[in-house]
Protein backbone atom coordinates (compact mmCIF):
# COMPACT_ATOMS: atom_id res chain seq x y z
CA UNK A 1 0.00 0.00 0.00
CA UNK A 2 1.10 3.42 -0.88
CA UNK A 3 2.15 5.98 2.22
CA UNK A 4 2.85 9.09 1.73
CA UNK A 5 4.14 11.12 4.26
CA UNK A 6 3.19 14.64 5.35
CA UNK A 7 -0.50 13.86 3.84
CA UNK A 8 -1.98 10.88 5.81
CA UNK A 9 -4.67 12.01 8.42
CA UNK A 10 -3.72 10.09 10.79
CA UNK A 11 0.13 10.85 10.96
CA UNK A 12 -0.73 14.70 10.66
CA UNK A 13 -2.35 14.73 13.97
CA UNK A 14 0.45 14.42 16.08
CA UNK A 15 2.36 17.53 14.52
CA UNK A 16 -1.46 19.34 14.45
CA UNK A 17 -1.28 18.77 18.10
CA UNK A 18 1.96 20.32 18.81
CA UNK A 19 1.69 23.37 16.68
CA UNK A 20 -1.59 23.83 18.32
CA UNK A 21 0.24 23.81 21.48
CA UNK A 22 2.96 25.80 20.19
CA UNK A 23 0.30 28.64 19.14
CA UNK A 24 -1.26 28.61 23.19
CA UNK A 25 -4.44 26.82 21.75
CA UNK A 26 -6.21 24.38 23.94
CA UNK A 27 -6.28 21.30 22.27
CA UNK A 28 -6.72 18.87 25.46
CA UNK A 29 -10.25 18.04 24.27
CA UNK A 30 -9.13 17.03 21.32
CA UNK A 31 -6.23 15.01 22.64
CA UNK A 32 -8.07 12.95 24.41
CA UNK A 33 -10.55 12.11 22.02
CA UNK A 34 -7.73 10.71 19.77
CA UNK A 35 -5.40 9.00 22.49
CA UNK A 36 -9.14 7.15 23.73
CA UNK A 37 -9.68 6.30 20.10
CA UNK A 38 -6.12 4.65 19.80
CA UNK A 39 -3.76 7.52 17.61
CA UNK A 40 -0.59 8.01 18.27
CA UNK A 41 0.68 11.85 19.49
CA UNK A 42 4.24 10.56 18.52
CA UNK A 43 5.17 12.18 15.08
CA UNK A 44 6.33 9.75 12.33
CA UNK A 45 9.79 9.17 12.26
CA UNK A 46 11.56 10.38 9.24
CA UNK A 47 12.14 7.24 6.72
CA UNK A 48 9.86 4.52 8.50
CA UNK A 49 7.74 2.52 7.21
CA UNK A 50 4.05 4.14 8.02
CA UNK A 51 1.33 1.41 8.63
CA UNK A 52 -2.27 1.99 7.33
CA UNK A 53 -4.46 2.14 10.37
CA UNK A 54 -8.18 1.37 10.41
CA UNK A 55 -10.16 3.69 8.47
CA UNK A 56 -12.04 4.41 11.66
CA UNK A 57 -9.15 6.06 13.09
CA UNK A 58 -8.32 7.56 9.74
CA UNK A 59 -11.55 9.49 9.46
CA UNK A 60 -11.88 10.79 12.86
CA UNK A 61 -7.83 12.33 12.21
CA UNK A 62 -9.98 14.12 9.47
CA UNK A 63 -13.06 15.52 11.97
CA UNK A 64 -10.14 16.32 14.63
CA UNK A 65 -8.14 18.22 12.18
CA UNK A 66 -10.60 20.33 11.15
CA UNK A 67 -11.51 21.24 14.84
CA UNK A 68 -7.86 22.48 15.56
CA UNK A 69 -8.44 24.32 12.40
CA UNK A 70 -11.61 25.94 13.51
CA UNK A 71 -9.86 26.34 17.80
CA UNK A 72 -9.18 30.51 17.72
CA UNK A 73 -5.58 31.69 18.28
CA UNK A 74 -5.18 33.09 21.27
CA UNK A 75 -6.00 37.26 20.82
CA UNK A 76 -2.12 38.19 22.20
CA UNK A 77 -0.73 35.86 19.24
CA UNK A 78 -3.01 37.56 17.00
CA UNK A 79 -2.23 41.06 17.99
CA UNK A 80 1.68 40.37 18.07
CA UNK A 81 1.82 37.78 14.65
CA UNK A 82 -0.46 39.09 12.30
CA UNK A 83 -1.19 37.66 8.68
CA UNK A 84 -1.88 40.76 7.40
CA UNK A 85 0.37 41.95 5.15
CA UNK A 86 0.09 45.81 6.01
CA UNK A 87 0.06 45.35 9.50
CA UNK A 88 2.71 42.80 9.77
CA UNK A 89 4.83 45.71 8.21
CA UNK A 90 3.04 48.42 10.94
CA UNK A 91 4.61 46.63 13.42
CA UNK A 92 8.11 45.71 12.32
CA UNK A 93 10.67 48.22 12.53
CA UNK A 94 12.15 50.51 10.73
CA UNK A 95 14.71 49.55 7.63
CA UNK A 96 17.95 50.72 7.23
CA UNK A 97 19.30 53.06 5.17
CA UNK A 98 19.89 51.59 1.55
CA UNK A 99 20.72 52.64 -2.01
CA UNK A 100 19.38 50.89 -5.01
CA UNK A 101 21.61 50.51 -8.10
CA UNK A 102 20.55 53.32 -10.81
CA UNK A 103 21.73 51.54 -13.76
CA UNK A 104 21.25 47.75 -13.27
CA UNK A 105 22.07 46.61 -16.66
CA UNK A 106 25.34 47.68 -16.68
CA UNK A 107 26.43 47.64 -12.96
CA UNK A 108 29.61 45.12 -13.13
CA UNK A 109 29.49 45.02 -9.16
CA UNK A 110 25.50 44.45 -9.37
CA UNK A 111 26.40 41.57 -11.56
CA UNK A 112 28.65 39.85 -9.83
CA UNK A 113 26.73 39.87 -6.51
CA UNK A 114 23.53 38.50 -8.44
CA UNK A 115 26.62 35.42 -10.19
CA UNK A 116 27.49 35.11 -6.25
CA UNK A 117 23.95 35.05 -5.14
CA UNK A 118 22.96 32.59 -7.15
CA UNK A 119 26.26 30.32 -7.08
CA UNK A 120 26.37 30.79 -3.05
CA UNK A 121 22.76 29.76 -2.58
CA UNK A 122 23.64 26.28 -4.50
CA UNK A 123 27.13 25.83 -2.74
CA UNK A 124 25.68 26.13 0.84
CA UNK A 125 22.89 23.92 -0.65
CA UNK A 126 25.49 20.85 -1.80
CA UNK A 127 27.29 21.52 1.30
CA UNK A 128 23.97 20.20 3.71
CA UNK A 129 22.44 18.40 1.11
CA UNK A 130 24.09 15.17 2.38
CA UNK A 131 23.72 15.62 6.30
CA UNK A 132 20.22 17.02 6.19
CA UNK A 133 18.23 15.95 9.20
CA UNK A 134 21.56 14.35 11.21
CA UNK A 135 22.07 15.80 14.58
CA UNK A 136 25.50 17.79 15.65
CA UNK A 137 27.18 14.65 17.21
CA UNK A 138 26.87 12.89 14.08
CA UNK A 139 28.13 15.58 11.34
CA UNK A 140 30.83 16.38 13.71
CA UNK A 141 31.48 12.07 13.70
CA UNK A 142 31.73 12.13 9.93
CA UNK A 143 33.41 14.96 9.20
CA UNK A 144 36.44 14.82 11.98
CA UNK A 145 36.48 10.56 10.50
CA UNK A 146 37.06 11.71 7.19
CA UNK A 147 39.29 14.78 8.21
CA UNK A 148 37.49 17.48 7.12
CA UNK A 149 36.90 19.13 10.79
CA UNK A 150 35.84 22.36 11.42
CA UNK A 151 33.74 21.86 8.19
CA UNK A 152 36.33 23.59 5.80
CA UNK A 153 35.12 21.39 2.13
CA UNK A 154 32.31 19.51 0.53
CA UNK A 155 31.15 15.82 2.43
CA UNK A 156 32.77 12.97 1.13
CA UNK A 157 32.79 8.89 1.75
CA UNK A 158 36.17 8.74 1.22
CA UNK A 159 38.06 7.56 4.73
CA UNK A 160 34.65 7.33 6.75
CA UNK A 161 35.44 5.05 9.46
CA UNK A 162 32.84 1.86 9.07
CA UNK A 163 31.61 2.09 12.73
CA UNK A 164 30.75 5.76 12.34
CA UNK A 165 29.01 5.08 9.20
CA UNK A 166 26.74 2.39 10.98
CA UNK A 167 26.23 4.34 13.69
CA UNK A 168 24.85 7.06 11.38
CA UNK A 169 23.58 6.02 8.96
CA UNK A 170 23.19 9.23 6.11
CA UNK A 171 23.69 10.12 2.61
CA UNK A 172 21.33 7.71 0.87
CA UNK A 173 20.00 9.02 -1.77
CA UNK A 174 22.69 12.04 -2.62
CA UNK A 175 25.56 9.97 -2.59
CA UNK A 176 25.71 9.85 -6.46
CA UNK A 177 25.51 13.64 -6.85
CA UNK A 178 26.41 15.28 -3.63
CA UNK A 179 29.94 14.39 -2.67
CA UNK A 180 32.91 15.30 -3.15
CA UNK A 181 34.25 13.06 -5.38
CA UNK A 182 30.92 12.38 -7.05
CA UNK A 183 29.37 16.41 -7.39
CA UNK A 184 29.54 17.04 -11.34
CA UNK A 185 27.31 20.38 -11.41
CA UNK A 186 24.84 21.35 -9.05
CA UNK A 187 22.40 18.41 -8.47
CA UNK A 188 18.88 19.03 -8.61
CA UNK A 189 17.26 20.43 -4.94
CA UNK A 190 14.22 21.52 -3.68
CA UNK A 191 16.10 24.46 -2.27
CA UNK A 192 17.14 25.27 -6.28
CA UNK A 193 13.94 23.88 -7.40
CA UNK A 194 11.70 26.94 -5.50
CA UNK A 195 13.74 29.74 -6.67
CA UNK A 196 13.56 28.75 -10.36
CA UNK A 197 9.98 28.64 -9.88
CA UNK A 198 10.00 32.33 -8.46
CA UNK A 199 12.08 33.75 -11.50
CA UNK A 200 9.92 31.95 -14.05
CA UNK A 201 6.53 33.66 -12.13
CA UNK A 202 8.37 37.19 -12.09
CA UNK A 203 9.51 36.52 -16.08
CA UNK A 204 5.65 35.73 -17.01
CA UNK A 205 3.38 37.11 -14.46
CA UNK A 206 5.51 40.38 -13.38
CA UNK A 207 5.66 41.72 -10.54
CA UNK A 208 1.94 42.27 -9.97
CA UNK A 209 1.39 38.46 -9.68
CA UNK A 210 -0.96 36.91 -6.90
CA UNK A 211 -1.22 33.82 -5.25
CA UNK A 212 -3.73 32.12 -8.22
CA UNK A 213 -0.69 32.86 -10.34
CA UNK A 214 1.97 31.05 -7.63
CA UNK A 215 -0.67 28.07 -7.70
CA UNK A 216 -1.08 27.98 -11.27
CA UNK A 217 2.66 27.65 -11.84
CA UNK A 218 3.19 24.96 -9.06
CA UNK A 219 0.60 22.57 -10.24
CA UNK A 220 1.70 23.33 -14.13
CA UNK A 221 5.73 22.91 -13.33
CA UNK A 222 6.13 21.33 -9.71
CA UNK A 223 5.95 17.91 -9.64
CA UNK A 224 3.98 16.98 -6.31
CA UNK A 225 6.55 14.24 -5.55
CA UNK A 226 8.87 16.79 -5.03
CA UNK A 227 7.28 19.29 -2.34
CA UNK A 228 6.96 18.25 1.35
CA UNK A 229 4.98 19.18 4.99
CA UNK A 230 3.21 22.47 4.03
CA UNK A 231 3.96 22.34 0.79
CA UNK A 232 2.47 18.74 0.23
CA UNK A 233 -0.31 19.60 2.13
CA UNK A 234 -1.56 22.77 0.28
CA UNK A 235 -0.38 20.81 -3.14
CA UNK A 236 -3.28 18.11 -2.15
CA UNK A 237 -5.54 21.29 -1.31
CA UNK A 238 -5.13 22.70 -4.33
CA UNK A 239 -6.21 19.09 -6.53
CA UNK A 240 -8.89 19.06 -4.08
CA UNK A 241 -10.70 21.96 -5.16
CA UNK A 242 -9.53 24.60 -2.28
CA UNK A 243 -8.78 28.31 -3.66
CA UNK A 244 -5.20 29.06 -3.05
CA UNK A 245 -6.10 32.26 -0.63
CA UNK A 246 -7.67 29.27 2.01
CA UNK A 247 -5.39 26.13 0.87
CA UNK A 248 -2.70 26.83 3.69
CA UNK A 249 -5.70 26.63 6.30
CA UNK A 250 -6.94 23.65 5.98
CA UNK A 251 -5.64 20.37 7.64
CA UNK A 252 -2.08 22.06 7.83
CA UNK A 253 0.00 22.15 11.12
CA UNK A 254 3.39 22.74 8.99
CA UNK A 255 2.63 26.39 8.39
CA UNK A 256 5.08 27.84 10.57
CA UNK A 257 7.86 25.57 9.43
CA UNK A 258 10.38 26.69 6.73
CA UNK A 259 9.39 25.44 3.53
CA UNK A 260 8.18 29.81 2.78
CA UNK A 261 11.54 30.82 3.78
CA UNK A 262 13.46 29.01 1.29
CA UNK A 263 11.24 30.46 -1.58
CA UNK A 264 11.91 33.80 -1.97
CA UNK A 265 15.86 34.48 -2.19
CA UNK A 266 15.01 35.55 -5.82
CA UNK A 267 12.02 38.44 -4.94
CA UNK A 268 15.07 40.34 -2.97
CA UNK A 269 17.16 39.79 -5.43
CA UNK A 270 14.65 41.99 -8.33
CA UNK A 271 14.41 43.85 -5.66
CA UNK A 272 18.38 44.99 -4.63
CA UNK A 273 17.77 48.07 -1.63
CA UNK A 274 14.65 47.79 -1.40
CA UNK A 275 13.72 45.23 1.09
CA UNK A 276 9.58 45.91 2.06
CA UNK A 277 8.91 45.75 -1.88
CA UNK A 278 10.96 42.19 -1.67
CA UNK A 279 8.99 41.43 1.20
CA UNK A 280 5.58 42.08 -0.13
CA UNK A 281 6.08 39.82 -3.12
CA UNK A 282 7.40 36.84 -0.83
CA UNK A 283 4.19 37.45 1.36
CA UNK A 284 2.30 36.81 -1.84
CA UNK A 285 4.33 33.43 -2.48
CA UNK A 286 4.36 32.57 1.44
CA UNK A 287 0.47 32.96 1.61
CA UNK A 288 -0.05 30.05 -0.52
CA UNK A 289 0.67 27.82 2.45
CA UNK A 290 2.13 29.24 5.95
CA UNK A 291 1.59 31.72 8.34
CA UNK A 292 2.94 33.81 11.21
CA UNK A 293 6.71 32.15 11.54
CA UNK A 294 6.46 30.48 8.30
CA UNK A 295 5.51 33.55 6.49
CA UNK A 296 7.60 36.00 8.01
CA UNK A 297 10.69 33.34 7.29
CA UNK A 298 10.08 33.99 3.81
CA UNK A 299 9.76 37.92 3.95
CA UNK A 300 12.72 38.02 6.09
CA UNK A 301 14.84 35.97 3.37
CA UNK A 302 13.53 38.10 0.70
CA UNK A 303 14.36 41.12 2.29
CA UNK A 304 17.88 40.14 3.86
CA UNK A 305 18.66 39.24 0.51
CA UNK A 306 17.86 42.65 -1.08
CA UNK A 307 20.21 44.07 1.46
CA UNK A 308 23.23 41.64 0.60
CA UNK A 309 23.17 42.76 -3.05
CA UNK A 310 23.74 46.72 -2.03
CA UNK A 311 25.77 46.34 1.58
CA UNK A 312 28.92 44.76 2.75
CA UNK A 313 27.36 44.48 6.65
CA UNK A 314 25.93 41.20 7.82
CA UNK A 315 24.77 43.52 10.69
CA UNK A 316 22.53 45.77 7.64
CA UNK A 317 21.42 42.32 6.30
CA UNK A 318 19.44 40.98 9.32
CA UNK A 319 18.77 44.72 10.24
CA UNK A 320 17.29 44.81 6.98
CA UNK A 321 15.26 41.59 7.32
CA UNK A 322 13.72 42.17 10.66
CA UNK A 323 12.54 45.49 9.27
CA UNK A 324 9.73 43.45 7.81
CA UNK A 325 9.26 41.00 10.56
CA UNK A 326 6.76 42.05 13.30
CA UNK A 327 8.99 43.32 16.37
CA UNK A 328 7.45 41.04 19.08
CA UNK A 329 6.84 38.21 16.81
CA UNK A 330 8.52 34.97 17.99
CA UNK A 331 10.39 35.14 14.75
CA UNK A 332 11.91 38.15 15.24
CA UNK A 333 13.03 37.02 18.44
CA UNK A 334 14.47 34.16 17.33
CA UNK A 335 16.64 35.91 14.80
CA UNK A 336 17.33 38.11 17.48
CA UNK A 337 18.75 35.20 19.73
CA UNK A 338 20.94 33.65 17.30
CA UNK A 339 22.40 36.99 15.80
CA UNK A 340 23.39 37.54 20.01
CA UNK A 341 24.93 34.68 20.18
CA UNK A 342 26.72 35.25 17.10
CA UNK A 343 28.11 38.23 18.98
CA UNK A 344 28.78 37.02 22.31
CA UNK A 345 32.27 35.58 23.80
CA UNK A 346 30.81 31.51 23.22
CA UNK A 347 32.58 29.33 21.36
CA UNK A 348 31.06 28.29 18.60
CA UNK A 349 29.96 24.51 19.99
CA UNK A 350 28.42 26.39 23.24
CA UNK A 351 26.39 29.00 21.57
CA UNK A 352 24.85 25.92 19.30
CA UNK A 353 24.49 24.00 22.39
CA UNK A 354 22.48 27.16 23.35
CA UNK A 355 20.72 27.27 20.21
CA UNK A 356 19.59 23.74 20.84
CA UNK A 357 18.55 24.28 24.40
CA UNK A 358 16.45 27.17 23.06
CA UNK A 359 15.01 25.26 20.34
CA UNK A 360 15.92 21.58 20.24
CA UNK A 361 12.01 20.77 21.14
CA UNK A 362 11.25 21.81 17.36
CA UNK A 363 11.70 19.45 14.84
CA UNK A 364 14.02 20.27 12.46
CA UNK A 365 12.14 21.65 9.49
CA UNK A 366 10.53 24.25 11.95
CA UNK A 367 11.44 27.65 10.81
CA UNK A 368 12.28 29.31 14.35
CA UNK A 369 15.70 27.11 15.20
CA UNK A 370 16.65 26.63 11.50
CA UNK A 371 16.26 30.51 11.09
CA UNK A 372 17.91 31.35 14.89
CA UNK A 373 20.67 29.09 13.53
CA UNK A 374 20.59 31.39 9.93
CA UNK A 375 21.12 34.10 12.23
CA UNK A 376 24.11 32.92 14.59
CA UNK A 377 26.13 31.54 11.13
CA UNK A 378 25.60 35.12 9.90
CA UNK A 379 26.59 36.88 12.52
CA UNK A 380 29.57 34.64 13.79
CA UNK A 381 31.53 34.63 10.65
CA UNK A 382 30.94 38.17 9.86
CA UNK A 383 29.72 37.48 6.11
CA UNK A 384 33.12 34.77 5.38
CA UNK A 385 31.30 32.65 2.95
CA UNK A 386 33.17 29.19 3.74
CA UNK A 387 33.08 30.16 7.68
CA UNK A 388 28.87 31.12 7.35
CA UNK A 389 27.91 28.22 5.25
CA UNK A 390 29.86 26.02 7.40
CA UNK A 391 28.23 26.84 10.65
CA UNK A 392 25.25 26.72 9.14
CA UNK A 393 25.46 22.93 8.28
CA UNK A 394 27.46 22.59 11.90
CA UNK A 395 24.37 22.82 13.76
CA UNK A 396 22.67 20.23 12.00
CA UNK A 397 18.29 20.52 11.80
CA UNK A 398 17.25 21.89 7.73
CA UNK A 399 21.16 21.89 6.51
CA UNK A 400 20.79 21.98 3.15
CA UNK A 401 18.30 25.19 3.51
CA UNK A 402 20.36 27.00 5.91
CA UNK A 403 23.41 26.31 3.96
CA UNK A 404 21.49 27.49 0.96
CA UNK A 405 20.58 30.70 2.92
CA UNK A 406 23.95 31.69 4.43
CA UNK A 407 25.31 31.04 1.26
CA UNK A 408 23.20 33.07 -0.71
CA UNK A 409 23.34 36.31 1.81
CA UNK A 410 27.15 35.73 2.02
CA UNK A 411 27.83 35.12 -1.98
CA UNK A 412 25.95 38.39 -2.79
CA UNK A 413 27.85 40.08 -0.08
CA UNK A 414 31.44 38.51 -1.67
CA UNK A 415 30.51 38.51 -5.39
CA UNK A 416 31.29 35.77 -7.91
CA UNK A 417 34.75 36.33 -8.11
CA UNK A 418 35.50 36.53 -4.71
CA UNK A 419 34.07 33.35 -4.03
CA UNK A 420 36.48 29.91 -2.84
CA UNK A 421 37.09 28.04 -5.89
CA UNK A 422 36.98 25.17 -4.01
CA UNK A 423 32.99 25.54 -3.41
CA UNK A 424 32.04 26.92 -7.02
CA UNK A 425 34.09 25.09 -9.53
CA UNK A 426 32.70 21.65 -8.57
CA UNK A 427 29.83 23.09 -10.02
CA UNK A 428 30.48 23.70 -13.23
CA UNK A 429 28.16 26.68 -13.62
CA UNK A 430 25.10 24.88 -14.12
CA UNK A 431 22.13 23.16 -12.16
CA UNK A 432 20.18 20.15 -12.55
CA UNK A 433 16.53 20.18 -12.46
CA UNK A 434 12.92 18.91 -12.89
CA UNK A 435 11.52 22.52 -13.47
CA UNK A 436 10.16 22.67 -16.88
CA UNK A 437 12.89 24.98 -19.18
CA UNK A 438 15.31 25.25 -16.11
CA UNK A 439 17.66 21.65 -16.30
CA UNK A 440 21.02 21.97 -17.38
CA UNK A 441 20.67 26.22 -17.28
CA UNK A 442 23.91 28.18 -16.60
CA UNK A 443 24.05 30.32 -13.08
CA UNK A 444 25.28 33.04 -15.54
CA UNK A 445 22.06 32.93 -17.17
CA UNK A 446 20.30 32.99 -14.12
CA UNK A 447 21.90 35.91 -12.52
CA UNK A 448 21.34 37.90 -16.39
CA UNK A 449 17.72 36.85 -16.32
CA UNK A 450 17.44 38.24 -12.43
CA UNK A 451 18.99 41.46 -13.78
CA UNK A 452 16.72 41.99 -16.75
CA UNK A 453 13.80 41.73 -14.35
CA UNK A 454 15.11 45.22 -12.71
Amino acid sequence: MLRLPWTQPEDVMAYALLAAEEDGKDVSAVRSRWVDAGGSTEAPVDGATLVAPPQELRDLARVLLDEIDEIGLPVSLRRSEPDDLDAALELAPDAPALRAPRNPANDHTLSDRMRGAWLGRAAGCLLGKPVEKLPRDAIRAIAKSTSNWPIAGYFTNVGLAPDVAAAYPWNRRSKPTSLAENIDGMPEDDDMNFPLIALGLLEESGRGFDIDDVAKSWLSNLPGGRVFTAERIVYRNLLDGYEPVEAASVRNPFSDWIGAQIRTDVYGWANPGDPRGAAKLAWVDGWLTHRRSGLYGAMFAAAACSAALVTDSVETVLAAGLSVVPADSRYSAAIRFGAELGRGDLDDEAALDALAAEYGHLHWVHALNNSALLAFALTRSGGDFTRAISLAVTGGWDTDSVGATAGSICGALAGASALPAAWIEPLHGRLASSIPGFDGVLFDELAERTIALL
